[in-house]
């Protein structure tokens, strides 16, 4: 059995995670795409309306936290009758091992999509072995 401080503990951590919003609005958790190459990962995030100034990339304790905002536009001389299209904010959060060089991640967006690099740390790329005669 586990000691129940134990238990308290990561349960603590795990809340502390998970934040919640200020703005009174829907949060969608981005559709993503995850790419493996052999010197980094990268990840293709959709936040359709989101622009590069509107979005906020936070890596803490080992959790990297993508954040998007999206200024509705509203028109004055109009009323809404009928909408199937939502709009909100966009979160989503994913683990960093240490296998990642976090001081080389890069991001841009462009269409509403975010790219994330994430460069693998160089004990962890594959390394060519020359064969020798002897």
């Amino acid at each position: 059995m586990a000691e129940p401080g134990k238990a308290l503990e990561s349960r603590r951590e795990q809340a502390s995670l998970q934040a919640e919003s200020t703005r009174p609005r829907r949060v969608f958790v981005p559709r993503t795409d995850i790419i493996e190459k052999t010197d980094s990962i990268i990840l293709f995030a959709d936040m359709p309306g989101v622009d590069e100034s509107h979005v906020d990339i936070t890596l803490e304790k080992g959790v990297l936290t993508i954040y998007g905002t999206v200024d509705a536009a509203y028109h004055e001389d109009y009323d809404i009758a009928y909408a199937e299209y939502s709009i909100g904010d966009y979160r989503r959060s994913f683990t960093v091992t240490d296998e990642i060089d976090q001081d080389k991640i890069g991001a841009s967006v462009k269409d509403g999509v975010l790219r994330l690099t994430l460069p693998k740390a160089e004990k962890v790329k594959p390394k060519k072995i020359t064969v020798k005669t002897a």
